[in-house]
């Protein structure tokens, strides 16, 4: 007979079915995926671990929303705040880093939380990498110089399925599939269908994935910014724009930056930061709120309601008792 450790693992059956569980919390921003995390941590003893690609950037505590350092001294917390912005993090870098934290949990007996709204992220750590090989540097400079629509129009004609997939505005990903295709010679979805170094297969996730009234969210996202510069966001960016870094950055163009640093140079009014800036916030948590409900698979716990701290409890208890039991 089977039996089962504290993080659901069956322990005597066959290889396929050892499979350690994987909490997943994603979500548009302002949707309350780090309250429920954080909840979720202190009632299992879990460890939360970043899905944030603004996140992971130490720059940017306010305007990213990262945990308060009395948030994180109730459970652990990992992967918030560990690049310095001078650099770029990429996704295959965050995943590997994702799985050590994971390893090191399950070693640990604690539960993995894996919380945020970075779809990329995710789906890199579950699914995999794309094994493409290095893009030639001339091809790369060559598509990158050209504008979005010549980008686009090209790649109907080398590589139709992802010019007809892609949006003609989406000037990172339609650059990207034009060069892959002139690099390699195979369209960019034969690579992704070879994906390979994901855990998806490895793990048993249980997630809760966030999807609130559509006018709660838009009315959180319109009270955040006004939070953020209450709590200093302004001296962050001043820290900042200090350290006179390449404004191409992630780090650079995160939502509140470059509209805090157009109103500290005078270019705008401080109407005109909070307006910006509020609205760039709504329409990334629209962009996210679309992904979050089309790609994850259709059996994922999806939460429709508004999240108080009475139902938060509730499906911390929910996500930590499917972990225990399986």
């Amino acid at each position: 007979m089977n039996t089962k450790d504290s993080l659901g693992i069956e322990a005597g059956g066959s290889p396929d079915s050892v499979r350690p569980a994987v909490a997943l919390i994603a979500g548009s921003t302002a949707s309350g995926k780090s309250a429920l995390a954080l909840a979720l941590a202190e009632i299992s003893g879990g460890v939360v671990i970043n899905a944030d690609a603004s996140q992971v950037y130490r720059d940017l505590r306010i305007l990213s929303a990262r945990p308060s350092p009395a948030e994180e001294a109730r459970a652990p917390h990992r992967l918030f705040g560990h690049v310095d912005g001078a650099e770029s993090c990429s996704a295959a870098r965050w995943a590997d880093e994702a799985k050590a934290q994971i390893a090191a949990a399950h070693a640990a007996g604690r539960l993995p939380i894996l919380v945020g709204g970075t779809g990329l992220y995710i789906r890199t750590l579950l699914d995999g990498i794309a094994p493409v090989p290095d893009i030639d540097p001339d091809i790369r400079a060559t598509v990158r110089a050209l504008p979005v629509a010549e980008a686009h129009a090209a790649l109907i004609g080398e590589d139709p399925a992802a010019a007809a997939r892609l949006h003609p505005a989406d000037t990172t990903r339609v650059a990207r599939a034009l060069e892959v295709i002139r690099s390699t010679g195979r369209p960019i979805a034969a690579w992704q269908a070879a994906r390979e170094g994901g855990i998806g297969d490895a793990a048993r996730i249980v997630p809760a994935i966030l999807l609130p009234p559509r006018d709660w969210l838009r009315a959180r996202c319109n009270a955040r910014f006004e939070t953020m510069l209450d709590e200093g966001a302004i001296a962050e960016v001043e820290a900042l724009l200090a350290r006179r870094l390449d404004p191409g950055l992630p780090v650079m163009r995160a939502i509140g930056v470059p509209e805090i640093a157009d109103f500290l140079a005078g270019r705008i009014d401080r109407a005109a930061m909070v307006e910006r800036a509020t609205a760039a916030t709504r329409q990334y948590a629209k962009r996210q709120y679309t992904w979050f409900r089309q790609q994850p698979p259709a059996q994922w716990r999806k939460v429709d309601a508004q999240l108080d701290n009475a139902m938060i409890a509730n499906l911390a208890r929910l996500l930590r008792d499917e972990a225990l039991t399986g």
